[in-house]
């Protein structure tokens, strides 16, 4: 880098003098280039000015001083930094910034989504892995599902029964049970079961291959990791669960009947035919939408948290305790607005059963 500095002689040298090359005049301006020490002075004394590289362009000027006679430099005027130095400060700040981890997570999970789509679209489908998953998803956690939609089904009626009973809709308790259960509580109810038992599996087991190198080792074998992990958790979490959310509206409002019947003596009968008089096909079909939407949502978050997953074991309990948490999170919110979407306007489910 070429540095400039320029002093005014002010009756501090002789009329012409030379000084390492470069000519000063009495009265003028000299220019160093890349000056690492500069001497000046008269012939009472010898001051010594010692610059620095990198230099900023500044304007001396040298003015004598009253006190003992000899020499002072002060700075008359500073011109701008050069760009090669703002260039340093910009790399310096740049270098030690990074993006928020959970920032690039959320991004990461877009993009796997989209990746999904496209390997699903292009029919490369790892159908063994897939088929392992569907039964992982489905099969194996029917039981847990159906045990919390008895329990749930049971709640609800004993408050419904209780209240509807003081009025005299006891016709209006179906039909209010199995609007409940088909729009809201068994889509979600399925859906938090799964991500509290799927997704932490999912996390969890994508992490540990993560940090143990093991997607690496497929990358290396030719193998596409999202073929071979995501895409078939994804297929079997969008399948299993409007299934299991069918098995948990038919168990929850056999629960809920059955109750109704044993401890409040109101007929089966008069349960299943207010809920069938009530219930129309949109309802049934939105709660799988909704439980479709809902697999989605799981399945991907729990695997882009998992395959972003770094420092070691201590980096797979934090992904797995926070894919299930944005999971339920994601869950909500969606739920919000698909029954937002669903279901416009003024309702009239229950105006045949009152």
């Amino acid at each position: 880098m070429q540095a400039a500095c320029l002093l005014q002689s002010a009756g501090l040298f002789p009329k012409s003098a030379h000084r390492g090359g470069t000519s000063i005049k009495q009265g003028g301006w000299i220019k160093l280039k890349s000056p690492k020490s500069l001497r000046v002075g008269d012939t009472r004394g010898i001051q010594t000015c010692k610059l620095n590289i990198p230099l900023r362009p500044t304007r001396l000027s040298a003015i004598s001083n009253a006190d003992d006679g000899k020499p002072a430099l002060s700075v008359a005027e500073e011109h701008i930094i050069t760009s090669q130095t703002l260039q340093n400060e910009a790399d310096t700040w740049l270098s030690g910034w990074s993006p928020p981890r959970h920032l690039w997570r959320a991004l990461s999970v877009f993009i796997l989504a989209g990746q999904v789509i496209i390997r699903i679209l292009k029919g490369k489908v790892h159908w063994k892995n897939t088929l392992q998953q569907l039964e992982r998803v489905g099969p194996k956690s029917v039981g847990v599902c159906l045990l919390t939609a008895t329990f749930v089904g049971m709640a609800f009626a004993i408050q419904f029964v209780r209240e509807f009973t003081r009025l005299g809709l006891n016709r209006s308790i179906g039909g209010v049970l199995a609007l409940a259960f088909a729009r809201e509580l068994s889509p979600v109810i399925t859906s938090i079961v799964i991500a509290g038992r799927i997704g932490s599996a999912f996390a969890a087991e994508l992490g540990t291959m993560q940090v143990s190198e093991q997607t690496d080792t497929l990358r290396v074998l030719g193998a596409n990791p999202v073929d071979y992990m995501v895409t078939p958790r994804v297929i079997a979490s969008c399948i299993t669960l409007p299934l299991l959310t069918l098995l948990c509206f038919t168990v929850g409002m056999s629960a809920s009947a059955l109750l109704a019947d044993g401890v409040y003596g109101i007929s089966i009968n008069i349960i299943l035919d207010s809920a069938r008089r009530a219930l129309s096909s949109w309802d049934i079909i939105s709660a799988m939408l909704k439980s479709l939407v809902f697999g989605l949502i799981i399945s991907i978050v729990s695997c882009g948290w998992g395959i972003t997953t770094s420092e070691g074991a201590k980096g797979v309990g934090e992904s797995t305790t926070s894919a299930v948490v944005i999971s339920l999170v994601g869950i909500f919110v969606a739920d919000f607005i698909l029954s937002y979407f669903f279901f416009q306007g003024a309702g009239n489910s229950l105006r045949n059963v009152v």
